[in-house]
């Protein structure tokens, strides 16, 4: 059975025995159903994959031996910072995935203008560590060794008083936006993609991105949804920059 793999938040290193999390334990004993003495990949965002045996297998707990570590080089060579309007329901879950398994390096929710999602501050810590677990099984099943951090909700208004400029790319995806990708020579540093929600970024928040060096792209004729519209942008710069 390929692709066994399973997140902890635990140290790992050879010969160590680790108890898997109530989640992946549960995962590995009713949908895999998993037994002493099978293999798997343990990892814990180091960059490293740990073989392991499983050594103890009960319903609610899974027991597992490292047996071997292995360095895993399949980082993008593109350092990207998704800036994401929080949209409602399932997209973005669906966008997070998405973007983890494409190469992101971070992700900055974003309370846009035009959100519909409005977040309280109880709501807002749920959702960050609900946003991060997505993260992280996207990097189960993609293989990734490092996980990208999912930070808490910010205004752009917020975000961009506490990054100010430092020689990045910084593009923003506008319908009527002046450039496209292939015009754009490749960056050489960290790229930050802002994106807007359901209803887009309003013009005041266009203006205060351009502002502080945001350049507008249009990735063609047809406006995409929010969900879609990240992966597209995504995508094109590995193909045109990094290892598509």
């Amino acid at each position: 059975m390929a692709n066994l793999r399973f997140f902890t938040d635990s140290p790992l290193a050879l010969n160590a025995d680790i108890q898997l999390s109530e989640s992946a334990a549960a995962h590995a004993t009713r949908a895999l159903r998993l037994n002493v003495g099978d293999n798997a990949i343990i990892f814990n965002g180091d960059g490293f994959d740990y073989a392991c045996t499983l050594t103890s297998v009960k319903k609610n707990t899974v027991t597992a031996t490292i047996t071997g570590a292995k360095a895993i080089s399949n980082e993008s060579p593109l350092d990207i910072t998704l800036l994401q309007g929080i949209s409602s329901g399932d997209r973005m879950d669906f966008t997070i995935q998405k973007a983890v398994e494409l190469g992101v390096k971070r992700i900055q929710p974003i309370n846009s203008q035009r959100s519909v999602v409005k977040l309280t501050q109880d709501r807002a810590e749920k959702r960050i560590e609900h946003w991060q677990n997505v993260a992280i099984s996207a990097c189960e099943q993609s293989g990734r060794a490092f996980v990208p951090k999912v930070l808490p909700p910010l205004s752009l208004e917020n975000w961009l008083s506490q990054n100010p400029y430092n020689n990045t790319l910084r593009i923003l995806l506008n319908p009527v936006g002046a450039k496209r990708l292939n015009e754009i020579p490749k960056p050489a540093s960290t790229i930050e993609l802002l994106i807007g929600a359901e209803g887009g970024l309003s013009q005041g928040e266009i203006d205060l991105a351009s502002s502080q060096n945001f350049q507008s792209i249009v990735l063609g004729p047809r406006i995409l949804r929010t969900e879609t519209a990240p992966l597209t942008a995504i995508s094109v710069m590995q193909a045109l920059w990094g290892d598509f």
